[in-house]
């Protein structure tokens, strides 16, 4: 197992695909907490830092939908499951892998969110309180946080397989169904995938919000059943 796992970091490090995801990601956090601060006219430090979370794990939901979806996508995975024939095995050094990925963006993220955000506040002549206990709150919910997207990335594209039609339905799903269905939910939208990230996230939002720590267990548990999911589907399905 130990050989599988360092085998897909060995694939996330040489694939280029990797690092330009990366370096969007963290122009995206970049521009985007930007882009708050400036609407908001007297930034505050919290929203702004919680922003980056939000910003990056939709990005790492892509690259771990790419670790099997890519496969099926590049035709390797038939080489991959012929040099490991227990498909459960591969599924689950992938997730090992693309969650650690996860935690190591969730890092990266945090740490230009609080660059950006720093660097905004002294524009406006304040200082980032790194003392502030709610603001490392929302850093470790930002590791979390792309940690469970990429674990639920990968089981997404083991259950689908198709790369352009996984990442077209997760991002539909975030960015416009789910915030239907919350709508009409009323108050029992809080409990959907995506409101359970913002929340572990401590993203300020419209609408009553999950506590971080209740959120962050509701989120582990979806992707808890994505993860058994695809690997119940995957040792059962052709490849082809």
């Amino acid at each position: 197992m130990l050989t599988l796992v360092r085998n897909e970091f060995a694939k996330l490090a040489t694939v280029r695909g990797t690092w330009l995801l990366v370096a969007v990601q963290q122009a995206v956090i970049v521009a985007g907490v930007s882009g708050l601060a400036v609407a908001a006219g007297a930034p505050t430090a919290i929203p702004l830092v919680a922003h980056a979370g939000v910003a990056s794990a939709i990005l790492t939901l892509v690259l771990g939908i790419t670790a099997v979806a890519g496969e099926y996508r590049h035709r390797t995975i038939t080489d991959t499951y012929l040099a490991t024939p227990r498909r459960g095995r591969v599924v689950v050094a992938k997730l090992v892998a693309y969650t650690i990925a996860g935690v190591g963006l969730g890092v990266i993220s945090a740490g230009n969110g609080l660059l950006t955000t720093g660097a905004w506040l002294a524009s406006d002549g304040t200082r980032l309180d790194l003392t502030d206990a709610s603001m490392w709150r929302v850093v470790a919910g930002i590791v979390a946080l792309n940690a469970a997207y990429a674990a639920i990335g990968v089981s997404l594209g083991a259950l689908v397989r198709n790369i352009t039609g996984t990442v077209v339905v997760a991002l539909t799903w975030i960015a416009l169904v789910e915030t239907t269905v919350a709508n009409l939910l009323g108050d029992l939208g809080r409990w959907l995938p995506n409101r359970a990230g913002m929340a572990l996230n401590a993203m300020p939002a419209a609408g009553a919000m999950l506590p971080q720590w209740t959120g962050g267990l509701v989120l582990a548990g979806y992707a808890a059943v994505f993860v058994v999911a695809a690997l119940a589907i995957t040792v059962r399905r052709d490849v082809t």
